[in-house]
């Protein structure tokens, strides 16, 4: 799917969005075996953990990745909405709005589909994730949708992939500071993501299968 995607009919019409999180590493890793000037979309919200930043920096270095695209709010629109700094604790979804769901929007405007790093595996609500979806008259991709942890893991152990620092102290899913917590055993994997407030996704996955 990627090679085609990326090599025939969508060949420089497409871009991967990426959050550099627990699982970022083997789609990351695939795509620039495939075509490292492949734009990637990494959303700046302003809020994550300076591991993130750092991971960001450190394995697009080691892929070789030729266009991360730091994305960030509209300085104005963020000066308006989140004059505190603290929309995200008595709004999230405001927040989430913010700094993700609409800078990805307009970052995405010259592109003709986009490629995602969603699994089945991570959550009950992307547990029917498919592999290609059609979302506001864009293709979205999800290449790694039936990929489970373990092929996950053999697969960045095959490639000597880093992981993200915080996925030993406890955090399977990443976002930003603010909005995630360690996962206690036998919980989801996402159960840190917003915990206690009943949201489990942030907006930029608008589909049946939708998720942060």
């Amino acid at each position: 799917m990627l090679a085609v995607a990326l090599g025939g009919g969508l060949a420089g019409r497409v871009a991967a969005v990426s959050s550099f999180g627990a699982e970022s590493a083997v789609l990351l890793a695939l795509i620039a075996e495939i075509d490292p000037a492949t734009p990637v979309i990494f959303l700046e919200t302003g809020r994550h953990f300076p591991e993130t930043l750092a991971y960001r920096e450190a394995l697009a270095d080691r892929l070789g990745l030729q266009q991360v695209l730091d994305v960030t709010p509209v300085e104005a629109e963020a000066r308006d909405a989140d004059p505190t700094g603290e929309l995200w604790y008595y709004d999230s979804d405001a927040c989430c709005d913010l700094r993700k769901v609409r800078p990805l929007e307009r970052a995405l405007a010259p592109f003709d589909a986009w490629i995602s790093g969603r699994k089945r595996h991570q959550s009950a609500t992307r547990a029917v994730l498919p592999f290609v979806e059609l979302e506001g008259g864009r293709i979205k991709l999800n290449p790694l949708a039936d990929w489970d942890a373990r092929r996950l893991m053999q697969e960045m152990q095959e490639r000597d992939l880093p992981r993200h620092p915080l996925v030993a102290r406890g955090y399977p899913s990443i976002g930003c500071a603010t909005c995630t917590r360690p996962v206690g055993q036998g919980e989801d994997s996402r159960a840190g993501r917003w915990a206690g407030s009943g949201k489990v996704e942030c907006g930029i996955h608008r589909g049946g299968a939708a998720a942060a």
